[in-house]
């Protein structure tokens, strides 16, 4: 019966016998904790891969057809290396715009919706954006343009009229 006798285990330091941990250890520890807390919220992105990438592709997948050979050239002549001949590239084909005659580019920029709704905004002393402004500087830079090419003046269509109207007040005052 002396077999059964329960032996004691080796005696456990008290409280007050354990040696002390230095600063060093106890601010090693603190900031274990810390990062052991941080980790407490779901992985990154566990909304897009649920349950850690269970997700698998699916198991059904087409076989490729057995007739449909490689697309690697063979050569057709026994010792004759197979030319890799690579498809020339069309140039890309830009569409020519049809070119306008100046008379026609200018009836259609005289008659631009655009330019006159931001033309009659800028009479009424609204302020334009700078895109705004730059589309109506631009267009009215090219209408310039235009009538100059065109021989059209606008200042001497003007001064006929002036001298007509001139003639006119004379003719009825005397």
């Amino acid at each position: 019966m002396m077999s059964q006798v329960k032996r004691k285990s080796p005696a456990k330091p008290s409280a007050g016998q354990q040696k002390r941990k230095s600063r060093a250890e106890l601010d090693a520890e603190g900031r274990e904790r810390k990062r052991q807390k941080k980790r407490r919220g779901n992985p990154t992105g566990s909304r897009s891969s649920e349950n850690g990438g269970n997700k698998k592709r699916p198991a059904v997948r087409q076989e490729k057809d057995p007739r449909i050979g490689s697309k690697v050239p063979v050569a057709l002549i026994v010792g004759e290396k197979a030319a890799t001949v690579k498809p020339a590239l069309k140039p890309a084909v830009e569409k020519p715009q049809p070119r306008l005659s100046p008379q026609e580019e200018l009836a259609m920029l005289e008659n631009d919706e655009r330019l006159d709704s931001l033309l009659a905004r800028l009479e009424q002393g609204e302020k334009l954006s700078q895109e705004d402004n730059l589309y109506v500087d631009n267009t009215l830079d090219r209408i310039d343009a235009l009538m100059e090419a065109l021989g059209i003046n606008l200042e001497e269509e003007d001064s006929e009229k002036e001298p007509q109207e001139d003639i006119m007040q004379l003719l009825k005052g005397n």
